[in-house]
């Protein structure tokens, strides 16, 4: 068992991760494998005019409850911290952030004082590449609150689904409600200042050029929060414990503008975020009441 890299209070600092960040190249192994890194913040309150921000940008609105999305936030200096460790063995860059799930088994006050833990699992080879998860727990009074596994994908060149050619994905299913996001040019700078997130891909449409997009993307994480926010104002909202899933898919360019559809089961709703047309998905997912 690997020791857990512990902060206390404290999340270690952002900016000496970043330059290791851009730095890192991996191990440059054919078939590497990722050990089980894990790190803690013990004893971590929330700045609550950084939560307030971070819940503008995102849409939630104003509450004594964080965002759903929030212990996403507070989890990311340790997020970045194993992936920029020498024994992680993938580089940082081009990672491909896949799906996301989150289980809230109860709301979270502003007060709280939590601690955060964070481990490295669930190396899968597949055809595009290697995926692994990042588990985030968060705990009240030693209770589990909150849950969450990111699922990323390394992509390996030499890796080929040796299938036949595959046709175009079918078009998204209707569903019965609809809503129209517009986002603007600065959204990635807003959200990568209050999130961490400060991925060149994300910031200005010169810097995502270097890596082979035409203008800045959306954080995928920014999108999954909107949806929540929107979905959470709808009069068939419940509360209780809940998980929220999102399967990410194509960009979301900047500025531009979406839909959010969803359909509202008793206790499954099915939510989608697509182009402005309605013909491509950003993402798709589920909310599912326990």
């Amino acid at each position: 068992m690997q020791d857990v890299i512990s902060y206390k209070n404290r999340p270690p600092a952002l900016w000496s991760l970043y330059g290791k960040a851009l730095t890192s190249r991996g191990s440059g192994a054919r078939s590497p494998t990722i050990p089980p890194l894990q790190a803690e913040l013990l004893g971590v309150t929330t700045d609550p005019v950084r939560a307030g921000r971070y819940a503008d940008v995102c849409g939630y609105r104003s509450s004594s409850r964080m965002p759903m999305t929030w212990p996403h936030i507070l989890a990311f200096p340790l997020h970045l911290k194993l992936l920029t460790e020498e024994a992680f063995p993938l580089p940082l860059l081009g990672l491909v952030h896949l799906r996301n799930c989150i289980t809230q088994h109860r709301p979270i006050a502003y007060g709280e004082c939590l601690d955060i833990h964070v481990r490295l699992d669930n190396q899968t080879d597949t055809d595009k590449g290697i995926e692994f998860d990042l588990v985030t727990e968060a705990r009240s009074a030693g209770r589990l609150i909150w849950e969450e596994t990111s699922t990323n994908l390394f992509r390996q060149p030499d890796k080929s689904s040796g299938g036949s050619h595959k046709g175009p994905p079918p078009a998204p299913e209707r569903l019965p409600h609809s809503a129209l996001i517009t986002v603007g040019e600065s959204l990635g700078r807003r959200y990568g200042r209050l999130s961490g997130d400060l991925n060149p891909i994300h910031m200005h449409a010169l810097t995502a050029k270097a890596f082979g997009f035409p203008r800045a993307i959306a954080h995928g994480m920014w999108s999954k929060a909107h949806c929540i926010a929107l979905l959470e104002q709808q009069p068939a909202w419940q509360e209780g414990p809940v998980t929220v899933s999102a399967s990410f898919k194509k960009p979301l360019f900047l500025p531009g503008k979406a839909q959010l559809n969803w359909d509202e089961k008793k206790d499954r709703w099915a939510y989608q975020l697509l182009n402005e047309k309605g013909d491509a998905p950003h993402l798709t997912g589920e909310v599912i009441w326990k």
